[in-house]
């Protein structure tokens, strides 16, 4: 078999514009794939090994007993479901448009883009179904949990309606937001388990909170169906209120939300992600630079892409 051709396939950042934490509980997201892109590059080798590369360093190990390495378990658990298949070993490049420390569905991006070069490879082809349930498989293995909705967005691009069941439904139209890091973050598991540790003393008026969030995320995706950027803007205000509601909130998100508000040009800012740091999300640009760290991003309407090179 020859081995001189390298499949490459690109997966989009994504955003969370509405449905933090309630889509846990069954609730719609609204998610977004932004320009900012992961890609990665599969070579064949002539040996039984796999290699990677890329800014979180090198590793290297025997395809049929893969070493666990904790910087690339995303990568190891979307390999593991092709281990059987595959002729051969392989090496891969990762290259991102973002650090890993920002809260841009690094995780999701890298999942889905591994798992397409790897279905191109076997297939000669990439199916989105296929590959959104190959990834929800990896993205449960590493973590335990997690809606899916990132991963929905990295395949199908745009802004996107989830539900947790794996629904989803892309809206054409597509609006401008802006993106403002705070400095730090805090890892998503962390973040539910402090969730859910709060609300064993409180788990009516939680269980309520999730009810509120899952209404408005609902209300959201049809403002979003309909292009009524302003009401989408007060959703995402209100729903700031009830992530800040669920304990996700601080100062200095707070900070970048309220600051972000005084210009008539954002129609709306909360937090994007799970929260307790990370990233706040506005709907529609400030007129003059904000103060705070900006992330230029666009909403791309490109999803997942893979192709072949000889």
């Amino acid at each position: 078999m020859a081995h001189n051709f390298e499949i490459r396939a690109s997966a989009p950042g994504t955003l969370m514009m509405l449905g933090e934490h309630a889509v846990l509980h069954g609730a719609r997201a609204l998610v977004l794939a932004v320009d900012k892109r992961i890609r990665v590059r599969l070579s064949p080798q002539s040996i039984r090994m796999v290699r990677i590369d890329s800014a979180l360093g090198s590793y290297e190990s025997s395809l049929d007993l893969l070493l666990d390495d904790a910087r690339f378990r995303f990568v190891l658990s979307a390999i593991n479901q092709f281990k059987e298949r595959v002729p051969t070993g392989f090496s891969l490049t990762i290259e991102s448009d973002f650090s890993h420390q920002v809260g841009l569905g690094s995780s999701a991006a890298v999942t889905v883009a591994v798992l397409a070069v790897l279905n191109f490879w076997m297939e000669q082809q990439c199916d989105k179904q296929s590959l959104f349930e190959q990834s929800r498989r990896a993205m449960l293995e590493v973590q335990g949990r997690g809606s899916g909705a990132d991963l929905a967005a990295a395949i199908e691009g745009g802004l996107v309606a989830y539900y947790q069941s794996g629904e989803r439904q892309k809206f054409e139209d597509l609006p401008a937001v802006g993106l403002y890091y705070c400095g730090y973050k805090v890892k998503t598991p962390v973040v539910l388990q402090r969730v859910a540790e709060a609300s064993e003393n409180l788990p009516s008026l939680y269980a309520e909170l999730y009810r509120l969030m899952g209404r408005c995320a609902e209300q959201g995706c049809l403002a979003a169906l309909g292009a009524d950027w302003p009401q989408l803007g007060r959703l995402m205000n209100i729903y700031q209120g009830l992530m800040d509601a669920l304990g996700v909130n601080d100062a200095k998100l707070s900070e970048i939300v309220y600051a972000l508000r005084q210009s008539d040009s954002v129609l709306g800012a909360k937090i994007s992600g799970s929260g307790l740091g990370d990233c706040v999300i506005s709907l529609g640009l400030p007129e003059s630079p904000c103060a705070f760290e900006a992330i230029p991003v666009q909403v791309s309407p490109q999803g997942v892409e893979v192709d072949y090179a000889c």
